[in-house]
């Protein structure tokens, strides 16, 4: 199997081995799947010796006593002080459509939003699927379950769950009995959706119609007609050349209205709504830069997969400003992380970018379990449920699930030696993204890769809406 499965590409059908290799930035596979342990969790024999990592991490523990949101919330209390002052907290996945990764978030998300002040979930989805169902989360536009429909597609199909589902509704009920909006964002550049490009029409047919024509004839035939995922076959399956065309003429609309700033520097205290309209047309034109690589060209591949999480961080961080509240941010390890899974595979990471910029601003968590399920693509194309069972012997996941509570959450900054030191070590780590079964194992050290864990004994797969 080709480890650089299309992340934007359409997996209903069968590709032509060209295409296969395009836009590969949302798999990630799973490690070491094949080689399960039928060592029983919580099982461990003989006394611990001075070189044991296990006591010192059973101190760091803090139990996890539910993934589901509501109750009492106690037991998030570490985890909140692990969070501390940092205002844009990374909250990763180990696998992309596990029930209790997608709950525990948002469990994580409303109680954050009430002890700290957080008011954006930002999600590993189309900038322009966020503004959709940010319209609905703020006003009450549309049908959530059909915008969701339309809007995850392809790869994003996997957001399209009971779990994100009541998260939306809560949010909305959220906005409808506050002053204070709740907000929704996503930060990826798979696809920039028809409400980008009339936004951006929109503001200039307002504000600066002398340049409506300019800007018409810089986005001829860049507007998708189709759904999603007809668009994004389609961009894939231009000419290179035409791809590149279409991202110089998007870059040529982005300087245009750049240069039309208004007076007050459009941001912050000036124009509020040009900073919104430029930030619609840097979208567009990050999109357009996506498709413009040529993914025959290995060292182009590989930059294709720098561009994405550069531009998910950008599309993050941009947000953070813009509000000037705290995000809450929502996607794979492997995105959220600050060390690349597989440096070959993804030079960089959107939590690497975000913590150079933002410094402590940003902290990443990141989540483990030991067997369960998930969906995810298959061979053939279509989306199935997959299980798997304990971790093997060797893994990070294999000694975390002897710690003596079933979940549990830990801040890596604060362990001691020996666990430091295990902690440290790089080892096989389980990892499920948009398509199974896995094609590599990659070793990871889990304190050089995030802040905090969060560690789960068992996961379901998510709840498929239709």
């Amino acid at each position: 199997m080709d480890t650089r499965t299309p992340a934007y590409a359409s997996t209903s059908r069968p590709r032509s081995p060209r295409r296969k290799r395009l836009l590969g930035l949302a798999l990630v596979p799973l490690l070491f799947a094949g080689a399960l342990t039928t060592v029983p969790a919580h099982a461990r024999t003989g006394t611990a010796s001075a070189s044991d990592p296990l006591p010192e991490l059973t101190r760091a523990a803090r139990p996890l006593a539910s993934t589901a949101p509501g109750g009492p919330a106690g037991d998030l209390r570490p985890l909140v002080a692990a969070v501390g002052d940092a205002e844009v907290a990374g909250v990763g996945e180990a696998t992309h459509n596990s029930q209790q990764f997608f709950t525990f978030r948002d469990r994580l998300f409303r109680h954050l939003v009430e002890k700290k002040g957080y008011r954006t979930f930002v999600l590993e989805a189309n900038w322009s699927a966020g503004v959709r169902i940010d319209a609905y989360i703020r006003g009450g536009k549309g049908d959530i379950r059909r915008i969701m429909r339309e809007e995850f597609q392809n790869s994003y199909r996997l957001w399209n769950t009971r779990e994100y589902l009541d998260l939306f509704e809560w949010m909305r009920a959220y906005n409808q009995r506050h002053d204070r909006q709740l907000r929704f964002v996503g930060n990826d550049i798979a696809l920039a959706g028809p409400v980008l490009f009339d936004k951006v029409t929109s503001y200039v047919r307002d504000r600066h119609p002398d340049l409506l024509p300019e800007l018409t004839r810089l986005y001829a035939g860049q507007r998708p007609e189709g759904s999603v995922d007809e668009s994004m076959e389609t961009y894939m399956g231009l000419p290179l050349a035409e791809r590149r065309d279409m991202h110089r003429r998007a870059g040529a609309a982005y300087e245009l209205l750049r240069d039309a700033r208004p007076a007050g520097g459009g941001g912050g205290g000036g124009d509020r709504a040009y900073a919104l309209a430029l930030q619609h047309a840097r979208v567009i034109a990050q999109v357009a830069r996506m498709y413009a690589f040529d993914f025959d060209d290995p060292a182009e591949d590989l930059a294709s997969r720098r561009h994405r999480d550069e531009m998910m961080a950008e599309n993050t961080a941009w947000w953070y400003g813009y509000t000037d509240d705290p995000v809450l941010m929502a996607g794979h390890n492997a995105h959220l992380s600050y060390e690349p899974i597989d440096p070959g595979q993804f030079p960089t990471t959107a939590g690497a970018v975000l913590r150079e910029r933002l410094g402590g601003r940003y902290v990443s968590l990141r989540t483990t379990f030991d067997h369960g399920s998930f969906n995810a693509i298959g061979p053939d194309g279509e989306m199935g449920t997959f299980t798997v069972g304990p971790a093997p012997a060797g893994s990070n996941e294999h000694l975390l699930d002897q710690v003596p509570y079933r979940d549990f959450t830990m801040d890596l900054r604060t362990v001691g030696e020996p666990a430091r030191g295990w902690l440290t070590e790089a080892r096989l780590s389980r990892q499920v993204g948009t398509n199974y079964p896995p094609a590599a194992e990659t070793p990871q050290s889990l304190a050089r890769s995030a802040d905090v864990l969060v560690h789960l004994h068992e996961v379901d797969a998510a709840e498929r809406l239709p």
